[in-house]
């Protein structure tokens, strides 16, 4: 176990891994912090990297390469078609994975389109345990639509629960008893649900969820883009799963899954992503679509750099030492917060840390993006890019109804060996003050407003002058330096 107790009692993450290449880092002033979250129309993610200090707005695509990794790259064959880098990454994921077929793509949602356009037809249904922002838009756009039945713990921001990310089983049957097994494109489960704090699924769930599969006949699909945080948790918070490798308790999750499909970004530390399968018809299927919207069928988006590196981070996704630096890392962020009385998603999750909005600003309606003007307020009490995870990345449904999300979270992503435990507490440290303070942050609203993914591009204002008023008291507790 990847930590260590000091002897005054305090425990901290312990690094396996030691820094060899740095990226200098600049903490620009509050005034320009003010002027930026302005530009961005108080969007965090239309902020320029040049005025971040600590970027916590994603594990996706940040996370720090291994020296093998880095190695790996060199040996690339370069290769348009037959490309001995893509039969080892081939190789690599039929080893892990299980699965006859693998096909890339250049990230996980590249996986998502792909299969909607061959598996959701108009009204077909997707239960899932929690859905992923581009997942529900591409099955909204093929005319389907999703079912969410996680468990009821999975709803509640603190909890003991380990597995918050389970599937309700008896929801599950009813949803397909209801719609007809035939109206069912494919029962989704994600591991590490990124919308609801990063929570983790079972093994026993999983193996629940691919028994109504088999009752019913239905493909059972894994997003595994998060499933490094999940194998560590099985292995940490299931009992039964105690004494296995992180290699078998991933051999038995691949063995219970039709369909496992995955972004790179997230698994295995690269850019690109891939699909593993055994069906042969559905695989000449993806054959016909990959070469129009990706590429060539052994190269697709992806570089084959990033192919020998991804070949290397699956096999060190089975390292526990690799692995369970993430989970540590966010639980002592949230062990931290706590002690400040900052309400946070419990118990800590995988990917990031994840600071509940609704009661940390519980005088900002929900109307008024509570999530997101946090994350401004954040962005100007430090530097500190974090994501909104809440209304505002729901979507309007055709009627033009904005749907309220089920939580409001400030998501404090800890890309895998990136961050130090100073850096954590340094955020620690600000989101502490802006506690004290919160009363003056308010909310925010759409100046511009996108149809689909209006997080990634909307543009919003302060509901009154509140910004610059957190700007002020910061310049009178902190000075014009910081």
């Amino acid at each position: 176990m990847a930590d260590i107790r000091y002897f005054t009692g305090q425990s901290l993450p312990l690094e396996m891994h030691k820094v060899r290449v740095v990226q200098k880092l600049d903490l620009v002033p509050i005034e320009r912090r003010l002027e930026a979250i302005g530009e961005a129309g108080s969007n965090t993610f239309l902020l320029r990297n040049a005025d971040i200090f600590i970027d916590m707005l994603t594990d996706s695509g940040v996370n720090a390469m291994s020296d093998n990794q880095v190695a790996a790259m060199m040996k690339a064959d370069d290769s348009y078609a037959g490309s001995e880098t893509f039969t080892r990454l081939e190789s690599k994921c039929r080893d892990l994975f299980g699965k006859e077929y693998f096909v890339p793509a250049h990230q996980g949602r590249a996986c998502e389109h792909i299969l909607a356009q061959l598996l959701v037809g108009d009204g077909d249904v997707v239960p899932m345990n929690y859905h992923f922002t581009t997942t529900k838009a591409h099955i909204t756009l093929r005319g389907g639509s999703i079912e969410e039945i996680p468990i009821q713990e999975g709803l509640a921001v603190e909890s003991d629960h380990p597995f918050k990310g389970n599937m309700d089983i008896e929801a599950l049957r009813k949803v397909v008893e209801t719609k007809g097994p035939e109206k069912i494109a494919f029962v989704r489960m994600e591991a590490g649900t990124n919308l609801i704090g990063g929570q983790p699924f079972s093994l026993e769930n999983l193996n629940a969820v691919r028994q109504v599969c088999d009752q019913f006949g239905l493909r059972l699909v894994l997003d595994a883009s998060l499933l490094a945080d999940n194998l560590y948790f099985i292995k940490a918070r299931e009992d039964r799963c105690a004494q296995m490798s992180i290699r078998e308790i991933n051999a038995a999750i691949s063995d219970l899954c039709d369909i496992i499909y995955f972004s790179a970004r997230k698994l295995g530390c690269v850019r690109g992503g891939g699909m593993c399968i055994d069906d042969h018809e559905l695989y000449l299927q993806m054959r016909e679509l990959i070469p129009l919207y990706e590429g060539f069928l052994t190269y697709v988006g992806m570089s084959v750099r990033e192919m020998e590196a991804l070949t290397i981070g699956l096999e060190e996704t089975m390292d526990e030492d690799m692995i369970n630096q993430a989970p540590h890392f966010i639980a002592y962020m949230v062990e931290e917060l706590n002690k400040h009385q900052i309400p946070v998603v419990t118990p800590a999750g995988g990917l990031g840390c994840h600071v509940d909005a609704m009661q940390f600003l519980d005088h900002v309606p929900q109307k008024q993006y509570p999530a997101g003007a946090l994350a401004s307020a954040l962005f100007l009490a430090g530097g500190i890019r974090g994501m909104e995870r809440g209304t505002m990345s729901e979507q309007r449904d055709a009627d033009g109804v904005e749907p309220l999300a089920n939580m409001e979270l400030l998501r404090l992503a800890l890309p895998r060996r990136v961050f130090t435990v100073s850096q954590v507490n340094y955020v620690v440290d600000r989101l502490a003050w802006l506690y004290e303070n919160r009363h003056i942050v308010q909310g925010l609203r759409f100046v511009d407003e996108p149809k689909n993914l209006r997080f990634f591009f909307g543009k919003l204002e302060p509901v009154s002058p509140w910004q610059d008023a957190l700007a002020a008291k910061f310049r009178q507790d902190f000075g014009d330096s910081l």
